[in-house]
């Protein structure tokens, strides 16, 4: 696929675009599953061979940012260096290697009249995925829908916008050389938002919106598109340490979750303690933080034991900072931070750590979150470290899928009916 420098104030015709996938879905979706592996890990190479290229096109974008402004959280969110791009081949040889969930047959039962009535994966056909800052949901998001049957519509952010158009481009040249449909992965090549509206408004050709961003790019796509959605909101996720915690563990669980890498959805943003713990655990975590330069901003409690944290506002306990700043409170029993949680959280992802399994149990039962973790950092709360390869995203939605979505979240179902000659009577 060769794609041409387009001006943002350049037409782009979403339209064609949406039929073209339409067309190599057809095709996808019959593909045997060693074709697409084959095609995977082409791809995955490519990514090695052309390493350098990608580099090149990846400085063009940090520049650009850097001369914006963009925070330092928001350039390593952008940045492929040599481990990032080993990262992404090896999520496509990882999907390569999963069970294709294409044409399962589950849930099979039989009626008493001896009809045979189950369910089978299919793809969806055409997903349209619009996504901001990481290149690398590039690969992720190309790789899993080539593998779950689906052609798909990439629509990166402007910050990305080079290193976006290489790797889709590696991808789609690799994939057709090893077999793969024409369009079966295709870039929306400019960044005029126009673009954006044009395809939120092709139901019929695109099944399904998936996008993967900030709070404002949710709002506008949910607001405007007359296509199935699939949400990703924030990220506010919370580490509760209970009253029978591990204090070392907790300290340890706290500072990896929160600065081990600060721009990423499944960072902690928030800080609960249980009373019974708050004077011995705080001040220790205190230490700990601001020796990774995290700013703690806390209730009056625990500015009680860390004089250096900052009073917290109402926002700041609601808040994605994806930066290094965590919010703190203190609780006075695991019900009350259950009830933070539900009220102040995203739905996101969730920690507990305790020594209690009844309390653990409890906790994982009462939070309205899409993972919940059981001494254990939020920063697991990812496809491929739930084994599950590379993931599409973190749906918070209730509905079809929820968590962390890989193939099987990228595939809808049938019914199918095994009959000898029965008729209803």
């Amino acid at each position: 696929m060769t794609i041409v420098e387009t001006p943002k104030t350049a037409a782009v015709d979403m339209r064609t675009m949406a039929k073209n996938a339409r067309e190599a879905a057809a095709r996808l979706a019959v593909l045997r599953p060693a074709a697409k592996n084959a095609a995977l890990v082409a791809m995955a190479d490519a990514f090695l061979a052309h390493r350098a290229r990608i580099k090149a096109e990846n400085e063009k974008d940090l520049a650009a940012g850097r001369e914006k402004g963009l925070s330092a959280a928001m350039l390593d969110r952008l940045t492929l260096n040599d481990k990032r791009i080993d990262a992404m081949a090896a999520g496509l040889r990882e999907v390569a290697l999963l069970d294709d969930p294409v044409g399962e047959i589950y849930e099979m039962k039989t009626r008493p009249n001896g009809l045979r009535i189950g369910r089978m994966r299919m793809p969806f056909g055409v997903i349209g995925i619009i996504y901001e800052s990481r290149p690398n949901v590039t690969a992720d998001a190309g790789a899993l829908c080539v593998k779950s049957g689906n052609a798909v519509i990439l629509r990166g952010g402007s910050e990305a916008i080079h290193s976006n158009r290489i790797l889709a481009t590696i991808m789609d040249d690799a994939g057709a050389a090893a077999g793969l449909p024409a369009n079966c992965i295709q870039l929306v090549p400019t960044t005029d938002r126009a673009a954006v509206q044009d395809m939120l408004r092709l139901n019929g050709l695109i099944d399904l919106i998936i996008p993967r961003g900030g709070k404002s790019l949710i709002e506008m796509v949910m607001e405007n598109s007359t296509i199935p959605v699939i949400k990703h909101y924030d990220g506010n996720c919370h580490v509760y340490v209970d009253a029978t915690a591990d204090l070392d563990m907790a300290a340890s669980i706290v500072l990896n979750s929160k600065a081990q890498r600060t721009g990423v959805c499944n960072a902690a943003e928030s800080l609960l303690v249980h009373e019974a713990v708050a004077a011995e655990f705080l001040p220790r975590i205190g230490t700990d933080l601001t020796a990774a330069n995290v700013e703690i901003r806390g209730d009056e409690k625990v500015r009680k034991y860390i004089p250096a944290a900052k009073p917290a506002t109402e926002d700041d306990h609601r808040a994605e900072f994806l930066d290094l700043i965590i919010s703190a409170a203190v609780v006075p029993s695991l019900d009350a931070a259950v009830d933070w949680i539900n009220e102040y959280g995203s739905h996101h992802t969730e920690a507990i750590v305790t020594r209690d399994h009844d309390s653990a149990m409890k906790f994982t039962t009462a939070v309205d979150s899409a993972c919940v973790h059981i001494n254990a950092s939020t920063r697991f709360s990812d496809g491929g470290e739930y084994g599950m390869g590379c993931e599409i995203g973190i749906s918070t939605d209730k509905l079809h899928a929820r968590g962390p979505m890989g193939l099987k979240e990228l595939t809808t179902y049938k019914f199918i009916v095994f009959g000898e000659g029965q008729i209803r009577v």
